[in-house]
Parts: C-alpha cells; structure tokens; sequence
C-alpha cells in the first residue's frame, strides 16, 4: 500500500470518528434527529484530506520524475550576412538607366490620363481618384524597384558588370601598351578574322610549349648522358691502344732475340755431332 493511500485510510477513520461523538439534536418539533452539523463537519473534514492527498501525490509523481533533463543540442552558427559587391561605372549608369526609364513609364500615369480613362470619378470625386493615382504609382515604383533588386542579386549582375569593366580596362591598356611598343606601326589583327587554323593554334600553343620544355629537358640529359659514354669509350681506346703498341713492342724484342740465335744454333749443333762422332769413335 502506497503513503497517499495510507494516509486517505487514516483520514477516514478520523472522520468516522468525529461523526460518531458529534452530538444528535433534535428538530423542533421532537422529530428525526437533524444531521447538518454533522455533514458540515464531514465536508470541512473532507476538503483539507482532499488537498493533502493530492498534495502527497503531487509531491511523489515530482519526486520520481528525472531531477535533469539531457541539455538540447547547440544550434548552428548563423550564416555569414552577404554582402555586395561595389558597383563600378557600368552597373551604375545601368541603375541609373533603369530609374530613368521607370520615371519615364511612372510618368505617363499622370493626373490627366487618370482621369481621362475614369471620367465619372473625376467628375464627381477628383480627390478620391488623385488618391487612388498617387497611391498606384507608389505602389509600380515600389513593386518594379523590388523585382529589379532581386534580379541583380540572384542574377549577379553587379560582380558580372565589374568583370566586364576590369577586361575592357584590360584591353584598353594592351591596346594602349601595342601602340607604344615597337610594332606600334603594325596594325593588330582583330581576333575574329584569323582563319581557324591559327585560332586552333593559338589555342594549342601553351600546351605544345609545355611539351616542348619537357622534350627539351629530356633531350638534355640524354646528350650529356651520350657525352659521358663517348668519355668512357675514348679512355677505353686510349688503353687499348697502349696495350697494343706493348704487345709490338714485345713481339719485336721476340723477333730480333730469334735472329740473334740463329747463327748460334747453328754452331752448337756442329760442335753436339763432332761431340757424338768422338764418342763414337773411342
């Protein structure tokens, strides 16, 4: 049994008893004992058992709830405002062209072409309708103002037309730099007049010159590496010639001892056999 209920048990036996010493009065006439009192002892008895129970409840169902709760997760950082770009002479004077030709269109919804198309109005109520005019052209100007800033910002027409400014300057001064240079007697070729042979190669020229670059790299090492080969093989020649003229010379020192002992050979064979003979004849 839980404490609220054991506490609603006690509180009712209480009532139980205070019911039972409240005393009984008689009506006034002798009648049914009247019972009012009693009811309102009941009822004031109630209310507070009431309250305490709820209270106990209350109390118990805060008790068993977490005491913290897992803190939410961080929002993500804003995004970084945007900011435009500063507008050069030609985004300018494109604004500039837009607001003029918008006056010019606003203007032609004037006081008297107003009331031309709405005579009766302006016949009756001349400043209802310069009201409803003026009203009207705020509302083209504002409304055409709106739809043409959004076209700049989404189309990006301002970072588009300042491009377009930094490549005219651009050229201007490449015009600027022919002109003084030493061909500035030579008239340039304008682009879109070249046949498409010398466009493709121009187009081809930074790629085949970085090719180029690369084969003559190539190139250069392999002619050193053939001129320390050529190295190697005339020292290899020097040595074998050396080595050949040693071999001559040997050869010919060969050649004149044998010549020497010709003549000599000769003798010691005459004096081995008139040795043999003698010994033969003793």
């Amino acid at each position: 049994m839980s404490t609220a209920d054991q506490q609603q048990q006690g509180e009712d036996q209480q009532r139980e008893q205070n019911a039972s010493r409240a005393p009984t009065q008689t009506g006034p006439e002798g009648g049914a004992p009247e019972t009012t009192t009693t009811a309102a002892v009941v009822a004031e008895e109630e209310a507070p058992a009431t309250t305490a129970a709820s209270t106990s409840i209350t109390t118990k169902t805060t008790t068993e709830q977490p005491s913290s709760d897992p803190d939410p997760p961080e929002s993500p950082p804003l995004p970084s405002k945007h900011t435009a770009a500063t507008p050069g002479p030609r985004a300018v004077r494109f604004h500039d062209v837009f607001s003029s030709t918008l006056k010019h269109t606003l203007d032609k919804i004037n006081r008297a072409n107003f009331a031309a198309c709405y005579p009766t109005i302006a016949a009756r109520a001349p400043g209802t309708l310069e009201f409803v005019q003026r009203q009207m052209v705020e509302r083209l100007g504002a409304q055409c103002n709106k739809e043409f800033d959004s076209i700049l910002e989404n189309r990006n027409v301002v970072a588009k037309l300042n491009e377009l400014e930094s490549l005219v300057s651009d050229a201007a001064r490449r015009k600027a730099d022919i002109g003084s240079g030493p061909d500035a007697a030579t008239t340039p070729v304008p682009p879109h007049t070249l046949p498409a042979t010398a466009v493709q190669a121009a187009h081809l020229a930074p790629h085949l010159a970085s090719q180029q670059s690369q084969l003559n790299a190539k190139l250069q090492n392999v002619q050193a590496h053939n001129a320390r080969l050529f190295d190697d093989i005339r020292q290899q020649r020097a040595e074998l010639e050396a080595l050949l003229g040693a071999v001559e010379a040997a050869v010919a020192d060969m050649e004149g001892a044998s010549g020497l002992l010709d003549g000599v050979v000769d003798e010691l064979a005459l004096e081995s056999r008139d040795v043999e003979m003698q010994m033969s004849g003793i």
